[in-house]
């Protein structure tokens, strides 16, 4: 219902209430119909569905058949080592997923609100969840308003709406009917919504809308919407389903050829066919990418940002739209003054303009128990301002030497506030107000054209203006009147206020159009302040560059919205549901989009975006809930650094990913076609497993460190349908892993055709010869364009001692003799060690060759 169009005769009768409140036994009644006014909440993941959850993947359920056909065969260490292997997997992605959950849940426990509500035509104070329609509330400053109030009696009301609308400065309220039908929440003058914040004065309001039917409430049914799955989600399921299948037919090809062709042993051929399955799938790709970005998630707390979704750690890097909210984001949340023009003076105020001195006079701010000023944030910017250019001494003496005897309050009709102080045995009014209040009260129209002129100059820059004026009264006036005492006024000047943008957030805007990212600003702030901001800061930059109000979106056919959608900077005036259109409008166009935001408003787009930042210091329970990551300083600056290590870590997950299947494709073709040539199967299950467990596994987690490569801030954010294999890493896949094969089966032949080598030596040959040819691959891939030279050996530290610690082992496995028992190895002769070390290296010295063809 339109109630702020409605006056209070209709208010009553719509909401079968009086000014007087409802009885007990009425409101006991509404309860049950109505319900509490509380939001609704999804039902929360319990933790054994978030370990179950786990195990969805479709190459874990791969494993899981694998090892169970492995038991059922008999081979109970390949079952056991699988198992394992998934089960570490799930443990280490249901701790990441269940401690996000508790961090989150932290978040919800909200005090409990008391409203004062008028029942049985008295006060008393009730839970806000027992509130209902139809109940009188009174309101105070300080009081956070418990549900959608229509307003009957207002007192210099004024209402901190920022969570809800995303302006910057508080509302000024009234209780006239609004006659315009379809206005901003913003505009709506004579309403007051659930959980914004009253900052001043004092109101008696009617309860019109109660939990989910209130406008947060509307905003909270827009957050049950399905979250969109990450990039490297969707990356991830489709590279599994994909070499899942592959993977599937090589293994059936050659079980069915092996027996029904060759003749083999069915549980033979059966045992090989699964044996190339673990060698093929990546066990430990799912468990280095859990881990790489939980390293990542803790690289970025360092740098002040909370991850609270691991996969939003490689979102970031994909990201090419930021979605940013001004209010506290862009901008400091904090009014300040950033220009005056002094028009007039009056006599005897010393070194002090006058302007000055009523910016000083003319206030309600009072200093808390911690020296912090409270008030009307305007108000505080005056206090500040005069402050700075003096001192807190100085203001201390004139609130002394001027002391206030009288106050006019401000209220919305005059838009005007009056203070009357002591002044050299007569007494000073000082008048403050919007500018066009103020000119109709002057004594003389020899100013109006100016002060006008001046005001208008400071609006179009989207400046807040207050002019200022005064008044020298010889006696105090019998009636504090305001029409008796706001009139005849002399200008004083004019102060000219903005929430001003953060020092850092220029350079962060230019560096991320360096990078490729569009930054556009969403704010339910006015035009000319929105653009005003976003051309400071440099999101407005050209003529290309749109600014669209909400209204003017409201207008655009969804066609028309999204063939503009990316030339436009700067949204203003927009309403949650808006902000959602906008992030999806961007994602039909193929984008990733990122929305950063900290109020109530934020929550759905934050939501809907590929990865949602809320604002850790300023941002609401509510923003927080719905983000996946959280900036602890409210920095945008910070996103920057994100973005950074957003696509250091994807370069490194790709480096993974070329080199695990490099490796993987090198054992599937060395066990394929070995009997294709007549020789027999290279390796044993426990050789491939440890090649894929260790050999794979911990240089690979240690790769994870990589540093950034040197352009990784100056190249274009990933197209959105790019695979993990594209820019070469196919092709590298192929041409490396074919030559790792032939180099491996040429060790065998050799061994078996010419060296006469017996089973035990060829095959500890061809194991060993694999697992150095995987080590050379990994030193040489940790950069993709630089040689290992250039890099330096040491300049992954961990990673050089993965890659000599990995060596060691393999060393160990071949010349101690437990490990020859349960690897069936045997110790190398030195010219046999010398030869398969050189075999294993000729990989590295190829895969530095390709980087010089390449460049």
């Amino acid at each position: 219902m339109n109630f702020h169009q409605k006056d209070l005769n209709a208010v009553f009768s719509e909401l079968n209430t009086s000014e007087k409140g409802l009885s007990g036994e009425e409101a006991a009644k509404r309860l049950d119909e109505y319900g509490l006014n509380e939001l609704a909440e999804k039902r929360k993941k319990t933790p054994l569905g978030i370990f179950i959850h786990q195990f969805k993947d479709f190459m874990i359920l791969v494993l899981i058949v694998a090892a169970i056909i492995s038991g059922i065969a008999g081979d109970l260490t390949d079952t056991i080592i699988i198992l394992i292997i998934v089960v570490l997997n799930a443990v280490i992605g249901f701790i990441q997923e269940y401690r996000a959950e508790n961090a989150m849940e932290a978040l919800k426990k909200m005090a409990m609100i008391q409203a004062h509500v008028i029942r049985n035509g008295k006060v008393h104070d009730v839970p806000s969840s027992e509130l209902v329609p139809g109940d009188v509330v009174q309101l105070e400053a300080g009081n956070s308003v418990p549900a959608d109030v229509r307003l009957l009696k207002v007192f210099s009301l004024r209402v901190d709406e920022s969570a809800l609308t995303g302006e910057s400065v508080a509302s000024d309220k009234q209780s006239s009917v609004i006659e315009e039908e379809d206005i901003p929440l913003g505009d709506r003058y004579n309403m007051a919504y659930k959980s914004t914040l009253v900052t001043n004065g004092r109101a008696l309001g009617v309860v019109v809308s109660t939990g989910m039917k209130t406008e947060i409430g509307k905003i909270a049914s827009m957050l049950q919407e399905d979250e969109m799955s990450t990039p490297l989600q969707r990356r991830m399921s489709s590279f599994g389903k994909y070499l899942s299948f592959i993977i599937l037919g090589i293994c059936l090809l050659l079980f069915l050829s092996g027996w029904l062709i060759q003749g083999q042993d069915p549980m033979d051929i059966l045992m090989i066919s699964i044996s190339l399955a673990v060698a093929a799938i990546p066990e430990a790709l799912p468990a280095l990418i859990t881990i790489t970005l939980a390293q990542g998630a803790g690289a970025l707390v360092k740098k002040n940002a909370l991850i609270r979704k691991l996969p939003a750690v490689e979102t970031l890097g994909s990201v090419t739209f930021i979605c940013t909210d001004k209010t506290g984001t862009l901008t400091m949340n904090k009014m300040e003054v950033v220009d005056k023009v002094e028009m007039g003076s009056f006599s005897n105020n010393g070194d002090i303009s006058s302007l000055e001195l009523a910016m000083a006079l003319n206030n309600d701010v009072k200093s808390g128990n911690d020296g912090k000023l409270l008030g009307d944030p305007t108000e505080i910017a005056m206090v500040e301002y005069f402050i700075k250019n003096h001192s807190i001494e100085k203001y201390k003496e004139i609130q002394q030497s001027f002391k206030r005897v009288e106050e006019i309050p401000f209220d919305s009709d005059r838009k005007m506030m009056t203070t009357i102080h002591e002044y050299g045995g007569k007494y000073l009014s000082i008048t403050k107000g919007a500018t066009e209040a103020v000119v109709n009260r002057l004594h003389s129209e020899d100013n109006n054209g100016e002060l006008v002129s001046e005001s208008d100059r400071m609006a179009k820059e989207g400046i807040r203006v207050l002019a200022y004026s005064f008044r020298e009264l010889d006696q105090l006036p019998e009636n504090n009147d305001s029409e008796e005492l706001e009139t005849g006024l002399q200008v004083i000047g004019l102060a000219g206020l903005i929430d001003p943008p953060r020092e850092e957030v220029k350079e962060a805007v230019k560096d991320c159009k360096t990078a490729g990212i569009n930054v556009v600003m969403i704010t339910g702030d006015h035009p000319a302040t929105a653009t005003a901001i976003a051309k400071e800061i440099g999101i407005l930059s050209d003529r290309k560059e749109k600014v669209v109000t909400g209204v003017q979106l409201e207008k655009m056919k969804e066609e028309e919205f999204e063939q503009q959608v990316e030339d436009i900077r700067v949204y203003a005036r927009v309403s949650p549901e808006q902000k959602l259109t906008i992030v999806k409008a961007l994602q039909n166009k193929k984008h990733y989009v990122s929305m950063t935001g900290d109020g109530v408003n934020d929550a759905p787009s934050l939501k809907r975006a590929d990865i949602g930042i809320a604002m850790g210091i300023n941002g609401t329970d509510v923003s927080k809930e719905s983000s996946d990551m959280i900036l602890l300083d409210d920095n945008f600056a910070t996103i920057v650094k994100a973005v950074s290590e957003g696509r250091r870590i994807y370069d490194n997950i790709r480096k993974f990913v070329k080199y695990i299947m490099t490796c993987n494709s090198a054992e599937i073709l060395t066990i394929v076609i070995a009997p294709l040539l007549g020789m027999p199967i290279p390796l044993l299950p426990i050789h491939i497993l440890w090649i894929n467990l260790v050999t794979d596994g911990v240089p690979g987690l240690a790769l994870s460190g990589e540093k950034a490569e040197k352009d990784v801030m100056h190249r274009p954010p990933r197209p959105t349908n790019e695979s993990f294999f594209s820019r070469g890493v196919g092709f590298h896949i192929i041409w490396a892993g074919i030559f790792m094969a032939v180099v491996t089966l040429g060790i065998q032949y050799w061994a078996i055709e010419f060296g006469e080598k017996e089973e035990p030596v060829w095959r500890t040959m061809v194991f060993f010869v694999l697992s150095i040819a995987q080590l050379g691959h990994i030193m040489a891939i940790k950069s993709e364009k630089e040689l290992l030279f250039r890099q330096g050996v040491f300049s992954n530290f961990p990673l050089f001692i993965a890659v000599l610690g990995t060596f060691l082992l393999q060393v160990a496995i071949v010349y101690l003799p437990f490990a020859n028992e349960i690897f069936k190895t045997t110790p190398l002769s030195t010219e046999e060690f010398l030869i398969c070390l050189a075999a294993g290296s000729s990989v590295f010295i190829a895969v530095e060759i390709e980087k010089i063809i390449r460049k």
